[in-house]
Formats: structure tokens, sequence, C-alpha cells
């Protein structure tokens, strides 16, 4: 059972590095750009600024990931230096996207608790020293290969309590939201989802409230416009759209779409290109 593909596929993330070496003084980021981020910290020690929080002081290599944006500050220390690789990162569908959506604010993990990385850790770090002819597009791809290995330690390790991603790393629940996800089309009912996850209707209801905040009916319809907003994008007629995702006719679609977003799919769209347009 392939847990990430159908989400990475439809709504994967794309990195872009932004500074390789050593750091000087403080380098801040404000939550204005719309990106996420991620930055490693090689070697030496940093001190990570949170709005809102106590200061961190990183002693030891270590990853800071922000899925959405985030306003922060990042400081060298004089007495040891602080060696990072940083690249800000623009999940698909942006703010909807539901892998970002699932995660929490911020994740500080040191690197030596992260093995599943080791090897794209020591490349990243090989190429990075190097300048070689394409350097910058080989690190964007090995920071989007972190990320993906990244989700799949979550996943592994349960470290994460609530949210799409918890379901995903519950036993008895991620055979049923995988199957909502490669088959939003069909009419999934709480039974058929409980038979998913072997379980009676009830307990599948509860426990799935409990670990992922919704309920089955409603994860469904937010799954199900996070694919329709995607769509849109792409700039797919809703006709076409609405069988998809599992709704018998486009008014059935706009129905639900507004019930989540408050608008209708082509008031949306138009919102969305002029976001677009003024950025």
């Amino acid at each position: 059972m392939d847990r990430l593909s159908t989400l990475l596929s439809l709504f994967g993330v794309r990195a872009t590095l932004f500074y390789s070496g050593e750091l000087c003084g403080v380098s801040a980021h404000d939550g204005a750009q719309r990106r996420g981020y991620l930055h490693l910290l090689q070697k030496g020690t940093l001190t990570l600024a949170l709005s809102g929080s106590p200061d961190q002081r990183l002693t030891q290599p270590s990853l800071i990931f922000m899925p959405r944006p985030c306003e922060h500050r990042l400081g060298g220390d004089e007495s040891s230096s602080a060696f990072v690789q940083c690249a800000s990162l623009e999940f698909a569908g942006g703010e909807n996207n539901p892998l970002a959506a699932s995660l929490p604010d911020v994740l500080v993990l040191p690197l030596a608790e992260l093995p599943m990385l080791d090897d794209t850790l020591k490349w990243l770090f090989t190429e990075a020293a190097e300048d070689h002819c394409g350097r910058h597009a080989v690190l964007d791809r090995l920071f989007e290969l972190i990320v993906i290995q990244l989700f799949r330690h979550l996943l592994d390790h349960h470290q994460l309590q609530t949210g799409m991603m918890a379901g995903l790393a519950d036993p008895r629940l991620a055979r049923s939201l995988v199957r909502m996800h490669d088959e939003p089309q069909h009419p999934w009912s709480i039974a058929e989802l409980a038979n998913e996850s072997n379980m009676s209707r009830a307990s599948y209801a509860a426990h799935f409230k409990e670990v992922i905040g919704q309920t089955p009916a409603d994860y469904l319809l937010s799954w199900r416009v996070s694919l329709a907003q995607q769509l849109l994008r792409e700039g797919k007629p809703i006709a076409l759209i609405s069988d998809q995702v599992g709704y018998e006719s486009p008014s059935a679609l706009a129905r639900a779409f507004r019930r989540k977003t408050g608008l209708n799919p082509r008031d949306w769209v138009k919102s969305l290109k002029a976001y677009e347009a003024s950025l």
C-alpha cells in the first residue's frame, strides 16, 4: 500500500535553493512570502528565532522544516560558524495543499534521528561543496527528495498525532484513506470505509474523528474539493471535473465547492487569477 504517491503526484513540492554556505549574522524571513522553507544545519551552531516562541539554539546538525509561510530568523554563532543549506518550498495548491495543511508549522529534528536521509544528505552536502555544472538544479531536486523522505520518516515513526498524515500512519485508518485518495469518484459510504479498516462503523467513525479531526464525510468533501481546485488551476472545465471527483453533475460539485470555500468554482478561479496577477 503506497500512502504517498497519489498525494505527491497531485500535490507535490518544488524546492529552490537560495543559500548555501557559512551563515554570518542573521538571516530573516518574513511570512509574507507564500512559501515554506527547509533549512539544513550541516555543522556549527545556529539560533532559530520564531515569533511568539523562545529561541532555539541548535548545536548539532539539524533539519528545520516549515511547510507553510512562517516568519523566522536564523542566526549564526560567532564562536562556532554555522554552515547551512536553505531552500524555499512551493507546494502545489498553495494554502489548499492537503499535505502541507496536515503538518505542524515547524519541525526541528537532529539529522542523527533521520537515518533514512543519510545517503541523500551526504550527496547534497557533497554537491553543495563542489562547483559542477547544474549544481543548483541538482540541489533543488535533492531538497525535494529530502521532503519526500521526511514524509516517509514521519509516517514510519508515527511522529504526528493528528491530521491526515497521522491517519496515514495509523494502521487502522491508512487503507481507507488511501482508497479515498485513489478513488475519489467512488460513492464511499461509512460502511465501506469501515470495512476497509476492518472496524465497525461506529468505531471507525469515532477513531477517524479522533485522529484526523474531521468526520469521514467531511474529510472526503475536503479531499474532493482540493482535487477540484487543482484541476481548475490546470484549466479543466468543471463539467469534466465533477465526474472525476465524485459528483453526478457540475451543479452538485458547485454546491459542495461553495460549502467548503464560500465561493462557486467560477468565482474562485477569478479570485485566484486576481491574486496571482497581484504578485
